[in-house]
C-alpha cells in the first residue's frame, strides 16, 4: 500500500481535505474529511472480498480516499464535486504511481460515485455503496433534515 501512503501524504491532497474542512466548519450534516474516506475505503474493500471481485486493494482505496476531494470546490462554484474530484486526482495518481489504466478506472469511479444505478463498472457500483452505507445515519443528531430521509423513509441500505 506504498501508493496509498503517498496519496495521504501528497500535499494536493492534504490542501484538498483542508479546504474541505474549511468549507464544511459550520456543516451540520456529514463531513467529507479523512474519516470518511477511510470508512469507504474499508467497506469497499469488505464488499469487493465478499463478492470476490478483482479489484486490487490499492484502486479500490484511491478512489475512495479521493472521491470527494473536490466537495470545497462544489460548494464555491456549484459544479458537481464528481467531476471537480476526479480532475483534481489525476496530478495525485500520477504522482503517486498509478499507471495510465488504472487511473483511468479510479477516475471513473470517482465520476460515478453519485450516479444512483448508472454506474458503469464493479469499482463505481462498490464506491457508490459503500459511500453511502458508510454512513452511521442511525447516530446523527440531525438526521430528520437530511435529504435521505426528506420524504419520512429511512436511508436506503445498499448492500
Amino acid at each position: 500500500m506504498k501508493r496509498i501512503t503517498k496519496i495521504l501524504n501528497h500535499p494536493q491532497y492534504i490542501e484538498y481535505l483542508n479546504r474541505n474542512a474549511e468549507a464544511e466548519k459550520e456543516r451540520v450534516f456529514c463531513r467529507h474529511d479523512l474519516r470518511h474516506a477511510l470508512e469507504v475505503a474499508r467497506v469497499a474493500y469488505i464488499m469487493v472480498l465478499e463478492n470476490k471481485l478483482m479489484i486490487k486493494k490499492d484502486i479500490i482505496y484511491a478512489a475512495a480516499l479521493l472521491h470527494d476531494i473536490g466537495r470545497w470546490k462544489e460548494y464555491a462554484s456549484g459544479v458537481d464535486h464528481t467531476v471537480i474530484s476526479a480532475e483534481l486526482a489525476i496530478s495525485i495518481l500520477v504522482d503517486s504511481g498509478f499507471d495510465s489504466e488504472e487511473s483511468e478506472q479510479i477516475l471513473k469511479a470517482i465520476q460515478d460515485h453519485r450516479k444512483s444505478g448508472k454506474q458503469s463498472t464493479f469499482l463505481s457500483s462498490i464506491l457508490y455503496k459503500s459511500d453511502k452505507i458508510s454512513r452511521l445515519c442511525i447516530e446523527c443528531l440531525v438526521r430528520n433534515q437530511c435529504k435521505r430521509f426528506s420524504d419520512g423513509r429511512q436511508a436506503e441500505l445498499y448492500y
